[in-house]
């Protein structure tokens, strides 16, 4: 396993290893199993898109490109309102 330098402010760093404190781990450990977690860009493309062909295979879903943006941007008001933005 190679170790690598990560440029960071002083105070992501802190919270960072406060986070992995509470959990019991090291900022080393917190920070590989993180990584673990997330998807790339494209893990999350191929998600979504075998998740939109099971929703068609199962009830027949299968919006439009018009209705995802529109679907995306009701979405979008409606997390900003729930943020009181």
């Amino acid at each position: 396993m190679s170790d690598a330098n990560v440029r960071i402010p002083e105070e992501a760093k802190d919270r960072l290893a406060a986070v992995a404190a509470a959990e019991g781990l090291s900022l080393r450990a917190y920070l590989a199993r993180l990584a673990e977690t997330l998807l790339t860009p494209a893990e999350r493309a191929e998600r979504a898109e075998k998740a939109l062909a099971a929703l068609k295979a199962w009830n027949g879903y299968a919006p439009t490109a018009a209705e995802e943006r529109n679907l995306d941007s009701e979405l979008n008001r409606r997390l900003a309102q729930a943020a009181g933005q």
